[in-house]
């Protein structure tokens, strides 16, 4: 790889209990995105982060997955969420020939390095929030971010306004009271693993018994 290139990876969309997760690397040389001025994403406006994305597609070796609320669900039966983050990490190292910084995304650092390492052979650094201390990871948390966000913009045309999509989000949590009363597919777009759901469950059940 050429000099003063850098590979991250970084995701959007862990934690929510709506919507999908996207999980992208980005190569690119380290002093054009200093340039154009990448940071974590989550400092950005959404308007300087589609500025940053175009830039970063334009100029930077990119690859990214898209992991819909269905695949979630049907891999959560499986597996933890760790796991998942980790395959998906190691298939896009398939498109890294030097040194990958990496998000961490396990409260241990030093397991998750040694767990990619092993089964990809790749050298990787991960790191908690290397989205703000390594310029490739800061890219790669960009084009994450604003991938996810249009993917939820398409979901807020199909089935309203939920909110965020974050447990937090009184908003997501009264629109979940309701479409998880009168779905009959709402693993179509909730993550049905996560415990707000079933907590959810639990309470419209309990209503159900009242009347």
């Amino acid at each position: 790889m050429e000099a003063g290139m850098q590979c991250g990876i970084d995701e959007a969309g862990r934690g929510p209990v709506i919507g999908p997760m996207v999980i992208s690397i980005v190569c690119c040389d380290t002093e054009f995105l200093k340039g154009i001025g990448v940071r974590d994403s989550k400092v950005l406006s959404r308007k300087r982060r589609s500025e940053i994305f175009k830039s970063i597609m334009d100029r930077c070796h990119v690859r990214y997955r898209i992991l819909s609320p269905e695949e979630i669900n049907r891999m959560m039966a499986m597996e933890s969420l760790n796991k998942i983050e980790e395959d998906e990490i190691i298939e896009l190292l398939k498109y890294a020939e030097s040194t990958v910084y990496i998000d961490c995304y396990d409260v241990i650092e030093e397991r998750a390095q040694e767990a990619i390492e092993r089964r990809s052979g790749k050298k990787v650094v991960c790191r908690h929030k290397a989205d703000a201390i390594f310029p490739a990871v800061s890219a790669a948390s960009i084009v994450s971010k604003v991938l996810r966000d249009a993917e939820i913009d398409k979901l807020h045309e199909k089935y309203g306004n939920f909110g965020s999509g974050y447990p937090s989000d009184p908003r997501t949590i009264e629109f979940l009271h309701d479409f998880l009363k009168s779905s009959r597919e709402p693993e179509k777009i909730v993550r049905m693993h996560w415990s707000t759901v079933g907590r959810i469950m639990d309470e419209i059940k309990n209503q159900k018994k009242l009347f």
